[in-house]
């Protein structure tokens, strides 16, 4: 059996979705220190490029100004985009899994690419 244990919701927390890839971290913290104080703000980047992957997590002090803040927030755009502002889920340990399938043909878990050692087209 896995150890496997739900972490409680942290109410202070917030998912920011459908961000514009350009958004900044302080053009986050001026949205949302509105609605109160924050305790951090991340705006999740891509390794590689260092751009705005289009989400970002931001934390309040208190619940109730979160909740200010996602009810304060729909609806409305931020950077011509509609935003999506809820509370975000707590991490899982269920060993990273996403669901999915791992690609290939048929769904099989087997990818077809270049490097296969088995050479040709098998059905």
């Amino acid at each position: 059996m896995s150890d496997f244990r739900q972490e409680e919701p942290n109410k202070k927390k917030l998912f920011v979705g459908n961000l514009p890839f350009s958004i900044t971290q302080g053009e986050l913290e001026e949205t949302f220190s509105q609605f109160g104080e924050l305790a951090s703000v991340n705006v999740i980047t891509d390794r590689m490029s260092g751009r705005s992957k289009g989400f970002a997590f931001v934390e309040f002090t208190t619940e109730e100004a979160a909740q200010a803040a996602v009810d304060g927030m729909a609806g409305k755009q931020i950077g011509e985009r509609d935003a999506i502002v809820n509370l975000a889920r707590p991490r899982t340990n269920d060993g990273g899994s996403r669901g999915g399938s791992r690609g290939g043909f048929g769904g099989g878990g087997r990818s077809f690419d270049r490097n296969d050692r088995r050479g040709g087209n098998r059905y």
